[in-house]
């Protein structure tokens, strides 16, 4: 279409694929809105799911079969409950690492959520660090896995990340544990 044109000179059949694609590009973004915000009502019952179960490990046990974005916005949920300001993304793959944010203390934290049955790796723990420094804040690498020694060695070369995982992962998702 040239400059100066209106509308009403566009073939028929050109209007109708420029109404198609809206009506596309709005039902799929409509969809994502509806994921994001079932995935967050999911989230909120698993919050009221955790304190019934018996012990630490069967909670954690339970985490690690959760559906991996459901574990992004159960934490997400979990900050905002407990009044820290966080910021969701609006998509859940592609995301370069960072799976949300919450400002703590006036400080912004990026999050790395995992939600793994074993060890977590190294190469997640050091590509997350890069992102932290380049955006010049602290970060959070949540896990439900274990954190071997390179992974430990990993988080060493990088102190502007705090790890939270096993209990202190549970005392975030969980009011009533100290």
């Amino acid at each position: 279409m040239r400059p100066g044109l209106p509308l009403e000179s566009l073939p028929w059949g050109m209007a109708l694929l420029l109404l198609s694609l809206l009506v596309w590009w709005a039902l799929l973004a409509r969809g994502k809105s509806l994921r994001h915000r079932r995935y967050q009502q999911q989230a909120q019952r698993i919050l009221d799911r955790l304190p019934q179960l018996a012990g630490d490990g069967q909670r954690l046990n339970y985490l690690r079969k959760i559906n991996p974005y459901v574990f992004e916005e159960l934490l997400l949920t979990a900050f905002e409950f407990q009044g820290y300001r966080i910021q969701r993304n609006r998509r859940y793959s592609g995301d370069d690492g960072l799976d949300g944010q919450v400002w703590i203390e006036g400080q912004r934290y990026l999050i790395q959520a995992k939600r793994y049955a074993r060890a977590i790796t190294p190469t997640h723990v050091a590509e997350f660090g890069a992102l932290v420094r380049r955006e010049g804040c602290r970060g959070l690498f949540v896990h439900t896995g274990r954190t071997g020694p390179k992974s430990r060695a990993a988080l060493a070369r990088f102190p502007e990340i705090e790890l939270l995982s096993g209990q202190r992962l549970l005392a975030l998702l969980i009011k009533d544990i100290p």
